[in-house]
């Protein structure tokens, strides 16, 4: 399987979200290489930009267990390695 590199852009609009997203992101920690993590105290709403690399099934995984957790929006933008 190729690997992709790739950012995931996830917003939390919710308090009780934030440690199901600290968890899943634990889980897939292996194909997380950075993260950068953004407080707005004045929206109540955090943004986590990751940067990612692995295969698209594992980032896709990622990305959809972000996105059943109620109040966390993720989306992804993947590059084949070169």
């Amino acid at each position: 399987m190729d690997n992709r590199t790739g950012v995931v852009a996830i917003v939390v609009t919710s308090k009780d979200a934030v440690a199901k997203v600290q968890t899943v992101l634990s889980d897939f920690g292996e194909i997380i290489v950075g993260r950068m993590g953004v407080p707005n105290h004045t929206t109540g709403r955090n943004v986590i930009a990751l940067i990612v690399e692995g295969t698209v099934e594992r980032i896709s995984a990622l990305v959809g267990n972000l996105g059943r957790i109620v109040g966390v929006t993720a989306k992804s933008v993947l590059t084949p390695v070169q």
